[in-house]
């Protein structure tokens, strides 16, 4: 199991119907639709570590979102987390067959991430069953 934060932005929008990001980037702008979080405290090479299939579980303010995915061996980006619900992949690319983008993400959660100092904690776990 691994857990991170990441933090809130006003142009969080989470619209993106195929993938989830998460950055350490600072700033967003409107066109980043598939990020939930910015300012991620991740270490990359702690989620390589990570292998097969994956539930990822995010809360904010004590609501919950869960969403699954399998690891991609290759992942290797010190600034980017990226899960795709296709196959697609590059060095940015954490999990494919994700099951569902950020699109479906409780909007509440989405709502909250909007504000700029909200907190979200990411727990990634492995698990045997998808």
């Amino acid at each position: 199991m691994y857990v991170f934060y990441c933090y809130g932005h006003e142009n969080i929008r989470a619209t993106h119907p195929k993938t989830i990001e998460f950055t350490k980037d600072t700033d967003l702008t409107v066109r980043g639709d598939c990020i939930v979080g910015v300012r991620a405290t991740f270490d990359a090479s702690e989620l390589k570590k990570l292998r097969g299939k994956v539930q990822i579980t995010v809360e904010v303010n004590g609501l919950q979102d869960v969403f699954k995915a399998v690891i991609n061996p290759y992942f290797d980006d010190d600034h980017e987390i990226v899960f795709r619900k296709s196959r697609y992949s590059s060095r940015r690319t954490l999990g494919h067959q994700l099951s569902k983008g950020s699109n479906r993400l409780d909007r509440n959660i989405v709502e909250l991430m909007q504000t700029p100092d909200t907190v979200m904690k990411v727990t990634v776990e492995e698990i045997k069953v998808f």
